[in-house]
């Protein structure tokens, strides 16, 4: 069958057109190149390549760093541009290197140098998430996933990680999505890292917190600001790498659990507490004569000192941190009062510091079980189901330091948008607890039990402090049949006008002047250098 000329000018003209659509189809294509994902073409030929995926900073209260501190060198790289051999000598890790040159589009990788630069090479300094000696881990927190997870990193994720723009190099393309090195390149440098969240944390106390407290094998330290009830170090120990945490849940020490936010049995650090209930209702001058134990209703309460420490007044009992002493005091307490005290001064309570990092309530006694004279006379020096957090025990300090005035501790000062000015600052949370006359009997008699006291390992000839320390019995015993106890220490410099309030524990430490004292004498050395320096 014979075909007319123009049917075939029909056949040949559709078939062209297809061939155009296809080829105008091809380029409405557009990628993005971000990691290691392969890119594709936009309308306008351009491809645009990101470098790094920068995410907001977490600063200390100085507006310093404490994420996102170092600097990394991430280079664009297009391959047909380029020598071979001469950019793999850039690169940091070779194989890779060759491996994405080799695949001949543009790609990412870690380089050497800040400075080479050329028509297909561009270099962007990009800040690393965590450094190798990173600072508050378990505030902090981690990233699975490149999500928030745990501490700070969770509670401010979408802070953090909020659409902000990358660097990014941006070359013409041809039709096909190749590269026109002659036509130039579009480099956008970003500096969106730099807003995010402030901390009330102090790095540099931060890091004394942590280094002081390297031979802790499992424990916390909580410094805070007494006037304004923020934490400048809260330290955790033992510490973990956010890079390993395979290792870190497998390990049977829990790393991952920070234990300034929970409870422990506390001991006679509570001595405090029923000291300011007594001098409250009226029992400040009370005496007693220590002859080693005590009987109440049938059950025998044993001093530390057997052999007893005789007659004393109530600042001589807290220097010698005598049990039968506070056992007698308590009979003569109204429960409701005393309990109640203890509530006012923290106890029984959470501190919540943001979204995920509250600490615990601890166990407060109802007052019907107090009415029971054994629960009563533990309580009295911090024994029996009272149990506290190094938080509250800090918050604890901070009332008796500050004059009767107990701030709410916290952790957040506000958020940064360039990483130099703070928005959403508050003002501190103080609420009167006591007063100033009894705030002041009990910061005497935590300078008394330091000062006058020959085996007080938290003494230090730097500076003047005031400190109490506990011994906190846990009813667990070793294989060798010895208790298990917690050592604790919580105390405050300078002596005469108080800014730090600083609390160390240390699980199944032992005794708290042989374990903890001397943990606190080192933390307030250091800051008193650290003051000097200013």
């Amino acid at each position: 069958m014979v075909r007319k000329r123009g049917e075939h000018g029909v056949i040949l003209l559709t078939a062209a057109f297809f061939i155009v659509f296809a080829v105008l189809a091809c380029n409405f294509y557009r990628i993005s190149y971000e990691g290691t994902s392969l890119p594709a073409f936009n309308s306008e030929h351009t491809i645009t390549i990101e470098a790094g995926n920068c995410q907001g900073t977490i600063y200390d209260r100085n507006m310093r760093p404490i994420v996102n501190g170092d600097m990394q060198n991430i280079a664009v790289a297009v391959p047909s541009a380029l020598d071979r051999e001469t950019a793999a000598g850039y690169a940091l890790d070779r194989v890779s290197f060759l491996e994405d040159f080799d695949r001949g589009e543009p790609f990412v990788f870690e380089c050497s140098e800040r400075t080479i630069e050329g028509d297909g090479l561009t270099v962007f300094s990009v800040p690393v998430r965590y450094s190798e000696h990173q600072k508050a881990r378990h505030i902090i927190g981690y990233l699975s996933e490149g999500r928030g997870a745990d501490g700070i990193e969770y509670a401010y994720d979408s802070v953090l990680r909020a659409e902000l723009p990358q660097n990014s190099v941006t070359y013409s393309t041809d039709g096909f999505g190749n590269v026109l090195i002659g036509d130039g390149k579009k480099i956008f440098r970003s500096e969106s890292y730099k807003s995010g969240v402030v901390l009330t944390l102090d790095r540099d106390i931060q890091q004394i917190c942590e280094e002081c407290g390297k031979g802790i094998e499992t424990g916390a330290i909580v410094c805070a600001d007494i006037k304004t009830g923020d934490i400048l170090a809260m330290a955790s120990f033992p510490d973990y790498d956010p890079s390993e945490m395979e290792k870190a849940m497998n390990d049977s020490r829990c790393p991952l659990i920070d234990r300034a936010l929970y409870s422990y049995s506390v001991g006679s650090v509570f001595k405090l507490v029923t000291a300011a209930s007594a001098l409250e209702q009226g029992f400040g001058g009370n005496m007693y004569s220590c002859s080693g134990s005590i009987d109440i209703g049938g059950k025998q309460f044993n001093c530390h000192k057997l052999d007893g420490h005789g007659l004393q007044d109530m600042s001589e009992a807290m220097k010698n941190s005598c049990n039968t002493y506070f056992i007698d005091l308590a009979q003569s307490l109204d429960i409701e009062e005393f309990r109640r005290k203890a509530t006012y001064l923290g106890f029984g309570r959470e501190n919540y510091l943001c979204a995920g990092i509250t600490g615990s309530g601890g166990v407060l006694p109802t007052c019907e079980e107090l009415t029971v004279p054994a629960e009563l006379a533990n309580f009295a020096f911090g024994q029996g189901k009272l149990s506290a957090t190094p938080l509250q025990i800090t918050q604890l300090t901070c009332a008796i330091a500050g004059g009767g005035r107990m701030p709410v501790l916290r952790l957040i000062k506000g958020l940064t948008a360039d990483g130099s000015a703070v928005s959403g600052e508050k003002a501190p949370q103080i609420s009167e607890v006591m007063s100033s006359e009894y705030a002041e009997a009990l910061r005497k008699m935590m300078v008394l039990a330091v000062r006058e006291n020959d085996n007080s390992k938290a003494r230090t000839k730097k500076i003047s402090v005031g400190a109490k320390t506990s011994t906190a019995q846990t009813g667990r015993y070793n294989k060798k049949g010895d208790e298990l106890c917690h050592a604790w220490i919580t105390g405050f410099f300078p002596a005469r006008k108080p800014k730090y309030a600083v609390t160390v524990l240390i699980e199944n430490g032992g005794y708290g002047n042989d374990a903890a004292a001397p943990v606190f004498r080192r933390i307030a050395e250091r800051i008193a250098d650290l003051e000097n320096e200013k």
